[in-house]
């Protein structure tokens, strides 16, 4: 397997693997993911990415500066952004993809090897994603917003899609129900028509979030119609399905 480019130092694994407990990734992460991924993640089409969009947790993903760029309007919002200068950023942003290729690397059997040949492939398109995520907030800082849930710093129904990923459910462990019932429900005020969740599933899990269909019928009382809908995208073992969200 090479190395270089393609996998963070065997230093920086040792580091990781005495840091994190072998149970969990630790610290929340600050993933970087490309278009193509949330294209088979949330299911997106050409039409959905001609949508106002909103990507939160945004994180260091490079959905918003390939969406811009190809003419599109999206608009990106994680606490991180605060406080952070750009290049601080992309620092954090290349330590946290050593780390999650560190845990990937500890933990074969939680992944699926389609999505990515290896983990040589995972950390070659997760370095590609952060590059361009960091040059697109040095170059537009207005396209990245600080903000977190579930107080978000936006009107109502100011976009037409709002995309979720890997943070409700995800980190399940350490995010209660009441966050989860109250993010969501800040997530549609934000939004016009939809919001997308993905994946259902906890980090390290393989069943989806134990109360999810509570918070589901919880969420019929404040007129939100849910579903769940199985996407073109393994990468975490039983990682296949989002919760749409509508009004």
């Amino acid at each position: 397997m090479p190395h270089g480019d393609f996998s963070p130092d065997n230093r920086a694994c040792a580091v990781a693997s005495t840091a994190v407990p072998d149970s969990g990734i630790g610290r929340m992460l600050v993933s970087s993911r490309s278009l193509a991924e949330y294209r088979a993640m949330f299911g997106l089409t050409d039409g959905d990415l001609r949508r106002r969009i909103l990507d939160c947790p945004g994180g260091a993903a490079s959905l918003t500066a390939e969406v811009n760029s190809g003419g599109g309007d999206a608009t990106a919002c994680d606490p991180v952004y605060a406080g952070s200068t750009a290049e601080e950023l992309a620092i954090l942003t290349q330590v946290d993809t050593d780390r999650a290729n560190c845990y990937v690397r500890a933990h074969p059997e939680q992944y699926r090897w389609d999505v990515f040949a290896d983990p040589d492939d995972h950390y070659r398109s997760r370095r590609i994603a952060g590059a361009r995520f960091a040059a697109d907030r040095r170059a537009h800082p207005g396209r990245y917003v600080p903000g977190a849930l579930p107080d978000l710093p936006f009107g109502e129904s100011g976009f037409d899609l709002v995309l979720s990923s890997h943070l409700l459910f995800t980190f399940a462990d350490r995010l209660d129900y009441a966050f989860h019932h109250a993010g969501v429900l800040e997530l549609m005020r934000v939004t016009r028509t939809e919001l997308r969740i993905f994946p259902l599933l906890a980090m390290g899990a393989t069943a989806p979030y134990p109360h999810l269909e509570q918070l589901r019928t919880e969420l019929a009382k404040a007129k939100v119609t849910t579903r769940i809908v199985e996407v073109d995208y393994e990468f975490q073992v039983g990682g296949n399905q989002m919760l749409v969200c509508a009004r």
